[in-house]
Parts: C-alpha cells; structure tokens; sequence
C-alpha cells in the first residue's frame, strides 16, 4: 500500500480489482532435467533414473502404489500423486500421508461429465410418479486411468482424500461446454489450495487457460509443455 505524502491518505492500489494470474506449470519428462521450479512427471512415460535431481518433481503413479512411491520418493521427488491405487485402496493415502510425512503425497484424478440417468420415483408422492435424475446438477465422476468410469464423485473423492492427508489434487477435465467451468470454480472455492487443473486430452483452442481462469477462477494450472518447446525439438 502506498501514502500520500501530502495527506497521509492511503493511495488506491490500482492492482487490487485485477484478477490473479494462475500459477501455470507443465508436465515434463526426466529427459527435460534439470528442472528448476515444480513440473508435473508422468511415471508411466518416464523411467526412473539415479542421476535426476527431482527435488522439484510431482510424479504421479497412474496404477502405481506403496513401493513404487517410496523409489520416486527414496530418489528425491518431492511429491507422489496416487490414481488407480487410491480408488481400489482407500485407506492407501491416509497410510503413505503417516509414513512419508506432510507434503509428500496427494492424488490425480482424470474426470469426465457424470453421466445422468433417469429413475421413476413412486414414493416421494402419493398421487402420481415422476421420473427424477440421478444427480441435481453437473458434476464430474472420476475415472481409472485406462478411462473406465468409477462412480465416483469427483468433488466428494477430493474431500475425502484432503481428509485422509492429501495435500495436492491433481484433476484432469476436457472442456465440453461452460458447465465444466461452473463445476471447476465451485471445486476452488471448496478445496482452495490444494487444486490444480489440467486438461486431459485437449490443448490449445479447446482448453483456453484465460477462459478457465475468468470463468472457473482456476489459481493453477499444469499444461503441456509450450508449442514453440515442441516446435524446437522438431527442428
């Protein structure tokens, strides 16, 4: 905050009303070491090496569990994200959080729309049955990671795993319509901090940072690693 000298009035800050930028990071390889602030490491696409320094590394296990975090984490990654372990195990983060410490582990979870469908309720009136949707408004289900869908509520799972010790939440949601973007601001506002947003498959045109930071007030991001970085390894 400034003061003018004359008054002793504090001056406006004229960066107040603007919007805060998200914090943008990338999912990288071990081939793109050394890495000087956080990326975001696929262990499936990356083999694990001696020679890395991955103290700046989140490394998620997309079918991994317990002894494939403690390699990443024994060779000096900074976090472990759980996937389809963390759905078929659910005691699986509350346990790793206690051994490996605060910080150390969280969870990625690949959505998609939850599909809806269509009961006939006979009981909720006497006089007559109407036809009532599985659930009242968009959400995302949570989905393994070779894209079966699990059932499972995206922003309840969330919860839970913030409860059980996670401190990151990794989702990774395709942009269909401005719903998306409603579920994804509402998921900030509960969980804060610990989320981050990524798309799944699309990138550029269709997954528009601006809009999902105006329209979802999305605070971080990770992204493929930039086009003119693809450009250059083709060259």
């Amino acid at each position: 905050m400034s003061i003018d000298n004359t008054t002793g009035i504090p001056l406006p800050d004229p960066l107040a009303d603007s919007p805060q930028l998200p914090v943008i990071r990338y999912w990288r390889t071990l081939a793109d070491a050394p890495f000087t602030e956080t990326v975001f490491i696929n262990a499936a696409t990356s083999l694990l090496t001696a020679d890395v320094d991955l103290s700046h590394a989140t490394v998620i296990l997309p079918t991994g569990g317990e002894a494939e975090a403690r390699d990443w984490l024994g060779s000096g990654a900074e976090r472990i994200l759980f996937t389809d372990a963390a759905v078929k195990d659910t005691t699986l983060v509350s346990r790793m959080a206690a051994e490996l410490g605060e910080g150390k582990v969280g969870v990625w979870l690949p959505v998609k729309r939850m599909g809806i469908s269509w009961v006939l309720d006979k009981t909720s009136n006497a006089d007559f049955s109407c036809m009532t949707p599985s659930c009242g408004k968009p959400s995302w289900e949570v989905l393994l990671t070779d894209g079966k869908r699990t059932g499972i509520d995206a922003d309840w799972w969330s919860r839970q795993m913030l409860q059980q010790g996670a401190t990151c939440i990794l989702i990774s949601a395709d942009y269909t319509d401005t719903h998306d973007h409603n579920i994804a601001a509402e998921l900030v506002e509960k969980h804060g901090e610990p989320l981050w947003l990524s798309p799944l498959s699309q990138t550029g045109v269709e997954w528009k940072v601006e809009d999902w930071q105006q329209y979802a007030n999305a605070r971080q991001i990770v992204m493929p690693p930039p086009v003119e970085e693809a450009g250059e390894e083709n060259v």
